[in-house]
């Protein structure tokens, strides 16, 4: 019984092709299918590899739901910067 397994080059081809699909995601659609992600695996139902790989997937949609947090923090920091700059008699006034 010769079981092949799959090659390091190909799960991590993968593993890209995941983390691009995943890049192209709204911070509310990445969050709606790491719900989805989070109810199957609670569920029980789903076999151990499968979870893995879910599980996988759901810490790349985390990731890409930190990156969009951050980086609507960084334009609202940008954007008060400027603000304050614009009218800075108005960040001195109570």
């Amino acid at each position: 019984m010769s079981e092949s397994k799959p090659s390091s080059t190909g799960s991590k081809s993968q593993s890209k092709s995941a983390n691009d699909e995943v890049s192209g995601l709204t911070y509310e659609q990445a969050l709606a299918e790491l719900e989805s992600i989070i109810a199957r695996i609670e569920s029980g139902d789903v076999p151990l590899e499968e979870s893995l790989r879910q599980y996988r997937h759901g810490a790349d949609l985390v990731r890409r739901c930190r990156e969009v947090l951050e980086s609507a923090r960084a334009e609202i920091e940008r954007i008060a910067v400027v603000d304050l700059i614009a009218r800075p008699d108005s960040a001195i006034t109570p």
